[in-house]
């Protein structure tokens, strides 16, 4: 089925990925590489960070989920003190190939975010704020965990993006730098992209589209 849609996740894929944000920040602590990773991972579908993401719990509940979280592992980290890790650094020629692929296709995104935090969609303040003032009105569509109630990796949001840009899974191209969030896109039927560096990235969607990019 020929392509008419490209999916797009945001953090580390528009911007620097965060785990590069928490390794430093584990360094300068002194503690494990990947601690944070490890949080997140423990009972995924429950745990401080999905339920925060599905804007089931406040910060002040996340921050005190996720140091019970990160105590538990032996290490105690507060939420608090993770969230301002989330913001990276924008990558410009993703930004370009986003639009190259809207001249030619429909285009939407899919985060896991926060209300209170980074990614699209929070105050009008936020929203006006550096990287997701350049690349959120470009899309078509758009879908936060935050305010759907529901997060990668789960069907359904896929599925939601999919009717609200009126294509079928087959028809799309979808990018995210988590194997865990491509693995239900390319169940569904969608050409799945694991972002793990611009080049890499670009030439895959390239492959996929027909499209050429910088």
């Amino acid at each position: 089925m020929a392509i008419e849609a490209v999916i797009w996740d945001f953090g580390g894929v528009f911007t620097t990925s965060p785990f590069e944000a928490f390794n430093r920040f584990e360094a300068e602590k002194g503690l494990p590489k990947d601690l944070i990773r490890r949080v997140n991972s423990t009972n995924p579908d429950t745990n401080a960070w999905a339920l925060f993401e599905r804007n089931e719990v406040d910060t002040a509940r996340f921050d005190a989920l996720f140091l019970e979280e990160s105590t538990a592992l032996g290490h105690p980290v507060r939420g608090a003190d993770v969230l301002p890790l989330l913001n990276g650094m924008l990558r410009p020629r993703m930004v370009e190939a986003l639009k190259a692929c809207k001249a030619r296709f429909k285009v939407g995104c899919i985060t896991n975010n926060v209300v209170s935090m980074h990614s699209p969609g929070q105050d009008a303040s936020q929203r006006s704020a550096g990287a997701m003032s350049q690349v959120m009105p470009l899309f078509d569509a758009i879908i936060e965990s935050s305010r759907a109630g529901v997060r990668k990796p789960d069907p359904k949001i896929y599925l939601m993006m999919c009717e609200q840009l009126s294509v079928k899974p087959e028809a799309c191209v979808y990018l995210d730098d988590l194997g865990i969030n491509c693995k239900p896109a390319a169940g569904l039927g969608m050409k799945a992209i694991k972002v793990i560096d611009v080049d890499q990235t670009l030439g895959e969607l390239a492959a996929h589209t027909g499209l050429a990019f910088a």
